[in-house]
């Protein structure tokens, strides 16, 4: 979607605001689609000294899998956004990934928003901060408690174990 900023560009007291649902559910992280659920978004782009600046914030509820004990948990997320919108077709490329350039007084919402969802999802999803994760032996989930394995003895130790017998 595109966002016409023409009026801001010619009256710098002007602010625009946005109030979005994006689909981002084609979007795979780690064989997972989070965005299963439509993401809102919404803010204002306002002139800030002659530079035109994005506020807001994406919300969602993002369907997830633990990397620790591979269960399934749905996570509500709130993800600020700010970026400078170029407008000058003059000047040099930016190599900062939070500027954006305007085409023809319009911003692209949905490279923008679509950025910064990316680029603030988690590299781990936990379902919670003290998973403990599965048995490296039997794959019992050791949050729901302890598993049956017997904890293996150094091979050096073999034969002090049979004095303890």
């Amino acid at each position: 979607m595109l966002l016409d900023l023409s009026g801001i560009l010619r009256d710098p007291g002007v602010r625009e605001s946005f109030d979005l649902t994006l689909d981002f559910s084609d979007m795979v992280f780690g064989g997972i689609a989070p965005a299963q659920e439509p993401v809102k978004a919404s803010g204002e782009v306002r002139d800030s000294a002659g530079v035109l600046l994005l506020d807001g914030e994406l919300s969602t509820t993002l369907h997830c899998v633990c990397d620790r004990c591979a269960e399934p948990f749905l996570r509500e997320t709130v993800i600020p956004v700010h970026a400078v919108l170029e407008s000058d077709p003059d000047s040099a490329e930016s190599d900062d990934i939070w500027t954006f350039r305007l085409t023809e007084g319009k911003a692209d919402m949905d490279d923008i928003l679509r950025t910064a969802f990316v680029l603030n999802m988690d590299a781990k999803q936990l379902c919670r901060e003290d998973c403990k994760g599965l048995c490296c032996r039997c794959g019992a989930n050791l949050n729901r408690g302890p598993c049956e394995c017997k904890p293996e003895t150094d091979p050096r130790l073999a034969v002090l174990e049979k004095l303890l017998k």
